[in-house]
């Protein structure tokens, strides 16, 4: 997911989007969707104070929709 960043040994809680389009029975194309930058933000390679961004609570948000809503604004 990362290429370039060597193994943190961090846990890692994100949700994805897959869309793939089938032809003749076959895979056609295939779009993965993630936020990787609260994956950044989960290995300690991003502040969460610099930018809008969640962390896991993204992930944990898609799981239980009765979260609360993410209020991010710029600081």
């Amino acid at each position: 997911m990362l290429p370039g960043i060597k193994p943190t040994g961090k846990s890692v809680e994100v949700p994805l989007v897959v869309i793939v389009q089938f032809r003749s029975c076959k895979v056609a194309h295939e779009h993965i969707y993630w936020d990787q930058a609260s994956v950044l933000v989960q290995i300690g390679l991003l502040d969460p104070n610099l930018l809008p961004v969640a962390g896991v609570e993204s992930a944990r948000k898609v799981l239980n929709p009765s979260l609360p809503a993410f209020e991010l604004s710029a600081k």
